[in-house]
């Protein structure tokens, strides 16, 4: 039920006050959370802003336990906030990827609809009305649209068998690969897996769409950069994508693709930038440079300089994203524009005029909105974000007073879209759609602290406290442990770990950025390199002596740890160094470096971080190994753990779990093993995600009430 305007701006003027401004006496009572405020808040996608900011046009998925009931559709707000956000489509498949037409009156989106067997490039013609137009017909389908600078074409990507250079070629092939007696699949590289797919036949390639009619033409299949044995697209998770953009007088596509990913078993693989003939012909390449990774190419709004989003190539773990830029078309001597060893470039956006950048970065457990002048020099954040977190933006119309559109969320506020004040970066709400049910939970915002490390390192926290809070009670912690380990703790509302749903039945939840954080600038999320587990969980320990030094409220009697992906493979570590926890949850962990070495879908980045192979003949490379896998001090194992894996999980495959789960059974450890047939490396499905917190919540009762 919508809540009256004044209940909404009263709400919105909350949501929009400095940190530290409390409730009005008079607010109703408030309520525990629970999963369904977590696992059915609506889902905000990116805006993407008309040419001349006026509007916003996004995704929105509303979500339902039952898959075939969950909605997701395209949806239009004013960006002046005169009016309340509208529904553009309703179809039961979902659309996604909107793009505008330059001149503002028509949107590209791919969507699978009920006539459709895979996704396919939709038009809707804003000023005219009326249904969306099917432009593809692809039986590969079609996907990422973007307009030509004339409005008369559409780039976009599809993925067709090596080969095929018709669709009747990609059908038959397909109908050959259905008709075989036999089912297996052959390998003679690496990688065979990513995420939770195997890698199979098809590959990623670029199309053009014209709109005067006839058939999408493939731009890349038949070049010989195409068939070369390194070729691919971007990793993602599960998929492979191309990045592409038009050249602004539409004669050209430049794109960023591999040409070393067989090499991915031995070498860091590494992208570059190309550019294709829209009329056809051979790829040239931009970037010769294989000392740097590159991506995300995007042109200035005048067309006079080419960015792209650069990572330095060497033998570190992890490097902060830098833009840079280079004239164009000459691609001269490249620019640096942003980043750098204090700050990683996030999402990119330009002033109309394209004399100033906007840019997202992390910033101690917080994404900030900054701003920099084109040529590069000193960033500066648009206004003081101090609670929350920006997300994916847009900026659009006139440089002398742009429009700033994105989604901005907390661990207390689920994401809404907002315009932020391209000044004094205040936001405004645009959306409501989780506001009234958000105001109806009981929590209260993140507490952030720091300190020093035994190793003179500041290590960043956040605290999270229960319902009914009182501070004169004593309350048993939780300390939940991230993955990556190249990401951080956000305040943010999370889906799979929320905060305050794991920390509803009455715990203090402790949020630590470990040493390999991203956030606290490169050196910081680089010096995990030769210390995966040790130094980290030291510091996981040593956050847990702080809390219970400034926090009277923690039981330091009933400390519970748990954590997924990296931060499975520390709760696997403090299980082998440690019995200060009474008990302990794994998802998606590792207990023995070397099995994850041989059966994860990436191989080389895990040896760079130890030194070299698990056989190398270097004693230091063979101590680390030895010193820092869990499964070598099993004879340590003491704590009751709860163990979760995805069978689906090719990141860290199931045999990893079944490993540690059949080393805690020798050893008589009370143990628990959760096996998820349909789940990859997340736990997605409604109700798994309420069974999941259901067993994380008995798990920690039966050992610490």
């Amino acid at each position: 039920m919508r809540s009256t305007l004044l209940f909404r701006t009263a709400l919105a003027a909350l949501l929009l006050a400095p940190a530290g401004i409390a409730l009005a006496q008079q607010a109703p009572a408030r309520r525990p959370i629970t999963h369904e405020d977590v696992f059915l808040a609506k889902r905000v996608g990116a805006p993407a802003l008309s040419p001349d900011g006026r509007w916003a046009v996004f995704s929105l998925t509303e979500p339902a336990y039952d898959e075939t009931r969950a909605v997701s559709d395209l949806w239009i707000v004013p960006t002046d906030g005169s009016a309340e956000p509208r529904r553009l489509t309703a179809t039961r498949g979902g659309e996604g990827g909107a793009v505008w037409s330059s001149d503002g009156r028509r949107i590209a989106f791919s969507a699978r609809r009920e006539q459709d067997t895979v996704s396919q490039v939709y038009i809707l013609d804003l000023t005219a009305g009326g249904e969306a137009q099917r432009v593809t017909s692809l039986s590969t389908g079609a996907r990422a649209p973007k307009w030509r600078p004339d409005g008369r074409a559409i780039l976009f990507v599809s993925d067709v068998y090596p080969g095929a250079a018709t669709d009747s070629a990609n059908r038959a092939i397909a109908a050959d690969r259905r008709a075989r007696r036999y089912n297996a699949r052959v390998y003679e590289s690496f990688p065979i897996r990513n995420w939770d797919t195997w890698i199979g036949e098809r590959v990623p390639s670029l199309f053009v769409q014209s709109l005067d009619g006839g058939p999408a033409r493939d731009l890349l299949s038949a070049t010989e950069l195409a068939r070369t044995p390194g070729f691919g697209g971007q990793g993602g998770s599960g998929t492979l994508e191309i990045p592409a953009v038009w050249t602004p007088d539409g004669g050209g596509v430049v794109f960023q693709a591999t040409t070393n990913r067989h090499q991915a078993a031995y070498a860091e693989t590494y992208s570059a930038l190309f550019l294709l003939p829209a009329a056809g012909g051979e790829p040239r390449r931009l970037t010769p440079d294989s000392t740097a990774d590159y991506g995300s190419p995007e042109f200035g709004p005048d067309g006079r300089f080419l960015y792209a989003r650069m990572s330095p190539n060497d033998d570190r773990t992890y490097h902060n994203s830098r833009l840079v830029r280079w004239s164009w078309p000459a691609m001269g001597a490249r620019q640096a524009v942003a980043g750098g060893a204090d700050r990683s470039v996030g999402s990119v956006s330009f002033s109309a005029d394209g004399r100033t950048v906007y840019f997202t970065a992390e910033d101690a457990s917080h994404v900030k909105l900054f701003r920099v002048p084109a040529e590069g020099g000193a960033a500066a954040e648009v206004g003081q974000l101090t609670t929350g977190t920006i997300g994916s933006f847009d900026v659009a119309g006139d440089a002398a007073a742009p429009v700033l559109v994105g989604t901005w969320e907390s661990a207390v506020n689920p994401p809404e879209v907002v315009r932020i004040d391209a000044t004094s970066g205040q936001r405004t709400l645009l959306s409501r759609f989780n506001v009234e049910r958000a105001a109806q939970i009981d929590w209260q915002p993140v507490r952030e602290f720091w300190f020093r490390s035994s190793r003179g390192k500041q290590i960043h926290n956040m605290l999270v406290v229960p319902p009914a809070f009182d501070s004169t009670r004593t309350y048993p912690l939780f300390v939940v442990i991230h993955g990556g380990p190249a990401s951080m703790w956000i305040d943010q509302f999370v889906l799979r770990w929320n905060y305050h749903l794991l920390g509803s039945p009455g715990y203090v939840v402790l949020l630590t950025d470990y040493t390999g954080a991203t956030g606290y600038g490169e050196r910081f999320a680089q010096e995990i390199q030769g210390d995966p587990l040790m130094g980290p969980g030291q510091e996981l320990n040593e956050a847990v002596d702080e809390a219970l030094r400034r926090f009277r409220f923690i039981d330091g009697t009933k400390l519970v740890a748990g954590g997924a992906s990296y931060g499975g493979h520390l709760a696997a570590w403090l299980e082998a160094s440690t019995t200060r926890y009474r008990a302990l949850i794994d998802h998606a962990g590792l207990v023995n470096l070397e099995s994850q070495w041989g059966t994860s879908d990436g191989i080389y980045g895990r040896e760079r971080t130890m030194g070299g192979p698990h056989w190398s003949r270097d004693p230091r490379v063979q101590a680390l190994w030895r010193d820092q896998n869990p499964i070598k001090r099993a004879e340590s194992m003491r704590t009751p753990i709860l163990v979760s894996v995805g069978e689906r999980d090719f990141r860290v495959p199931m045999n990893n779990a079944i490993e540690f789960y059949s080393v805690l059974q020798r050893q008589r450890v009370p143990s628990r093993l959760i096996v998820w047939p349909d789940e990859n490396h997340w736990i997605l499905r409604g109700e798994d995600s309420r069974y999941f917190y259901q067993e994380v919540h008995n798990w920690i009762a039966r050992w610490v009430r």
